[in-house]
C-alpha cells in the first residue's frame, strides 16, 4: 500500500528513531577524527544535541505539527554542542521552519523543508566547507527536490533520497583532501546519515529501543545510609523539573519564585530564559513544588529522587556545591550592570586561574571532548551582571555554539570574539582596554589573536598519515593551528620541534601551559631547553592542568 501522506505522530516516531540510531553510533562516528588526536568527539557532540531535542519530544502527548516542531527546534538549538551540534540545529530549524502549520506532509512539502533545512544551515557558517556535512544535506535537498516530481509514494521517496545522502558521503574524501589523507569520509556527515537512516526505519515500522530516552529502572540494590546522616537531612526529597513557560518571567517574578522554593526546601536552583525555566530544589513537599510551578505553565522532566536512599552522601555534596554556586550567582545578579563583562571556555584549574586573574567573571568548563552547548553559554550570560559581554570560545569548535547563544539573547549586548585556542584567549583579555570603545576593542582583540601561533602536544590513538607525516599510536604530536607541526615518541622532544615550527625572526615570547598528566619537573626541564635554546627570548611557564594535552605551547 502507498504512502503518500505523513502527520505528526509518525514524524515524531521517525525523528525518536533517527536520534536513537545517532545515539548508537556516536562512538564509531568520534573515531572518524582526521588527526589521529584523542578528542574525536563529533558524534557526541551530535549526540547530545539530538537527546536534547529528543527529551522535550518525548515529553509530548499527541503533538500536534506545531508543537512537535517547537520541541524538536527549541530542544536541539539549547543543547547544540560543537560545530557539527550547531549545524544540526540549524538543520532540524529549518526543517521544521518548513513544515510548521501543515497537518500532513506529503514528498513536495518534505522537500520543501529540505531545502530550508540547508538555507538555514548554510546561514550559520560564516566559511561553508564543501565535503562536510552540509555537503550532504545540501545534495540530498536537491535530490528530494527532484523525486517528488516524479514520485509520491513515500518509501519510495525516502529510499531514494537516503541513497543520494550516503553516495555523497561516499564522495566527501574526493572534496575534502585532509580526509582523504586520513582515509575516512566525514564525520559530521556520517552522523546526518545516521539520523536519515533511523528516521526511515522508523517510517517503516522497524522496532526501535527508546530506553535511552528515560531512566532505566535500577537493578542497583539500594544502599541506606547511616541513622545519623539521615538525621541530619532537613529536606528528603530532590525535586527538579522544567516549566515551559506561559509568558516570560520578569527578575521580579523570579525572585518571588526562588523565595517561595527557599521557604518550602533548601539548595534552590533556578535558570530561567523567556520560554522556560529550570528548577532544582531539596525539599519534603515536592508536590507543592510543582503546584507551583504550574501557575507558570506546563511542566517537563519532572524527576524526583528520595535523598534518604542511595548515592546520598554524593547528592549531599553535589547540592552544596549547587547550592553555593547559586548563592555567589545570586548576589552577582543583585548587583547594578557593569559596562563590561567576559565569559571564558576553560579547562584546567591553572588555565582558568589565569582567566579570573584577567578579569572573566564567569568560566565555563569545557574545551576538547567537552563542548559546551548553546545552553551553557546562555546560563552564563544570565549570571554576568553587565551590559557588554564578550564571550572568549577558546576553541574553534565552539565559536558557532557561542555564536547561537549571541542570537538568541536580546537584553545584553554579546560580542563573540573568535579565540580558537586558549593562549588567543589571553592574549584578547590582555588586550583589552575598557578606555577605548567596543568596535576599539574587538579590533584590538583580534589583532592580538592574529599575533599568537599555538602549538598543542598530545598523543595519537590510531596509525595513520597526516600532513605527510607517518603517524603511529602512541607517538607524541605537536598539533598547530593549521595542521601537525610535529610527530615522535618522545614528548619533549616533539614540543621542542613543535616550537621550532612556530618561531619567526619576530617572535619575543614563548608560554608552556603544562597539563594534569605532566610533572612539575619534566615541564621545568622543557623550559630550561627552551632558555638554553632560545636565549634572546621570554619563556614563561605555567601549570595549566588541562585534559588531553600534555602542553598547550604560543609564541608571540
Amino acid at each position: 500500500m502507498s504512502i503518500k501522506t505523513i502527520d505528526a505522530a509518525v514524524l515524531s516516531g521517525m525523528f525518536l528513531a533517527g536520534a536513537r540510531n545517532l545515539e548508537a553510533k556516536k562512538e564509531w562516528i568520534n573515531e572518524l577524527n582526521v588527526f589521529p588526536v584523542p578528542d574525536g568527539d563529533t558524534g557526541t557532540n551530535m549526540t547530545l544535541t539530538i537527546m536534547s531535542a529528543a527529551s522535550e519530544v518525548m515529553g509530548l502527548k499527541d503533538p500536534d505539527m506545531d508543537t512537535l516542531c517547537k520541541a524538536i527546534s527549541s530542544g536541539s538549538l539549547r543543547g547544540a554542542r560543537g560545530n557539527s551540534g550547531v549545524i544540526l540545529s540549524q538543520l532540524l530549524r529549518g526543517f521544521t521552519r518548513g513544515i510548521k502549520g501543515a497537518a500532513e506532509l506529503d514528498a513536495a512539502l518534505i522537500a520543501e523543508a529540505f531545502g530550508k533545512a540547508v538555507e538555514t544551515a548554510y546561514k550559520a557558517v560564516m566559511k561553508p566547507k564543501e565535503g562536510t556535512i552540509l555537503t550532504v544535506a545540501r545534495e540530498t535537498a536537491e535530490k528530494a527536490a527532484e523525486l517528488c516530481k516524479e514520485t509520491e509514494d513515500l518509501d519510495t521517496f525516502f529510499e531514494q533520497v537516503f541513497a543520494c545522502a550516503e553516495e555523497t558521503l561516499k564522495r566527501t574524501p574526493e572534496l575534502l583532501p585532509v580526509l582523504k589523507d586520513a582515509g575516512v569520509v566525514d564525520s559530521g556527515g556520517q552522523g546526518l546519515v545516521e539520523v536519515l537512516r533511523g528516521a526511515i526505519d522508523g517510517f517503516r515500522g522497524k522496532e526501535i529501543d527508546y530506553s535511552s530516552f528515560v531512566p532505566a529502572p535500577s537493578s542497583a540494590k539500594v544502599t541506606r545510609i547511616s541513622e545519623e546522616t539521615e538525621k541530619e537531612i532537613k529536606f528528603g526529597y530532590c525535586t527538579e523539573f522544567i516549566v515551559l513557560l506561559d509568558k516570560p518571567l520578569s527578575e521580579e517574578e523570579e525572585f518571588k519564585f526562588k523565595d517561595y522554593l527557599m521557604s518550602i526546601g533548601d539548595s534552590v536552583v533556578i535558570v530561567a530564559d523567556d520560554e522556560l525555566v529550570k528548577v532544582h530544589v531539596h525539599t519534603n513537599h515536592p508536590g507543592e513544588v510543582f503546584e507551583k510551578g504550574l501557575t507558570y505553565g506546563a511542566l517537563s522532566r519532572m524527576k524526583v529522587d528520595n535523598m534518604r536512599e542511595e548515592h546520598q552522601e554524593k547528592l549531599i555534596k553535589d547540592a552544596e556545591k549547587i547550592a553555593a554556586q547559586q548563592l555567589e550567582e545570586d548576589m552577582a545578579r543583585r548587583l547594578p550592570l557593569k559596562e563590561y563583562g567576559f565569559i571564558a571556555v576553560s579547562a584546567g584549574e591553572g588555565l582558568s586561574g589565569v582567566f579570573k586573574e584577567l578579569g572573566v567573571d564567569f568560566i565555563i568548563e569545557g574545551g576538547q571532548t567537552m563542548n559546551p552547548s548553546t545552553e551553557d553559554m546562555l546560563n552564563a550570560i544570565a549570571n554576568v551582571r553587565a551590559k557588554t559581554i564578550y564571550i572568549l570560545p577558546n576553541n574553534k569548535n565552539i565559536v558557532l555554539a557561542a555564536n547561537q547563544a549571541r542570537d538568541l539573547t536580546t537584553d545584553k549586548e554579546i560580542v563573540v570574539v573568535p579565540t580558537s585556542t586558549i593562549p588567543q584567549g589571553i592574549s584578547a583579555m590582555i588586550s583589552f582596554s575598557p578606555e577605548i570603545s567596543g568596535e576599539e576593542n574587538l579590533a584590538a582583540m583580534e589583532e592580538a589573536i592574529s599575533l599568537v601561533k599555538t602549538g598543542q602536544i598530545t598523543y595519537a590513538v590510531r596509525d595513520t598519515r597526516v600532513d605527510e607525516k607517518e603517524i603511529h599510536q602512541g607517538d607524541a604530536m605537536g598539533v598547530g593551528d593549521h595542521g601537525i607541526l610535529a610527530v615522535g615518541e618522545d614528548r619533549t622532544e616533539v614540543s621542542l620541534a613543535t616550537v621550532e615550527a612556530m618561531i619567526t625572526e619576530d617572535s619575543e615570547v614563548i608560554s608552556v601551559y603544562y597539563g594534569g598528566g605532566v610533572e612539575a619537573d619534566e615541564a621545568e626541564a622543557l623550559s630550561s631547553a627552551l632558555e638554553e635554546k632560545y636565549p634572546d627570548m621570554d619563556i614563561e611557564l605555567v601549570e595549566g592542568g588541562q585534559p588531553i594535552y600534555y602542553y598547550i605551547i604560543s609564541v608571540e
